[in-house]
C-alpha cells in the first residue's frame, strides 16, 4: 500500500473543497457586484456575452487558487 498515501489523499481532498468554496463565494461576489442577477440576464435574456464573462471569471479564479494551492 505504499502507492496511497493517506495524509496526501486527505490533504488533496481538504484543498479540493476549499477551493471549491473559494470558487463559490468569488462567484456569489461577482454576482452582487454586477448590476442585476446573472441568472436572469443568461437565462431568461440569452445574454451569449455575460455566459462568457462569467465562465471566463470562474476559469481564472479556478486556475488562481490552484496555482494557490499547488505552489
Amino acid at each position: 500500500m505504499e502507492y496511497l498515501n493517506l495524509k496526501a489523499f486527505a490533504a488533496s481532498i481538504v484543498y479540493s473543497l476549499l477551493g471549491i468554496v473559494i470558487l463559490v463565494v468569488s462567484f456569489y461576489v461577482f454576482n452582487k457586484l454586477t448590476p442585476g442577477t446573472l441568472r436572469k440576464e443568461i437565462l431568461e435574456d440569452h445574454n451569449t456575452a455575460l455566459a462568457i464573462l462569467g465562465a471566463a471569471f470562474m476559469l481564472a479564479v479556478a486556475l488562481i487558487i490552484s496555482a494557490a494551492i499547488h505552489g
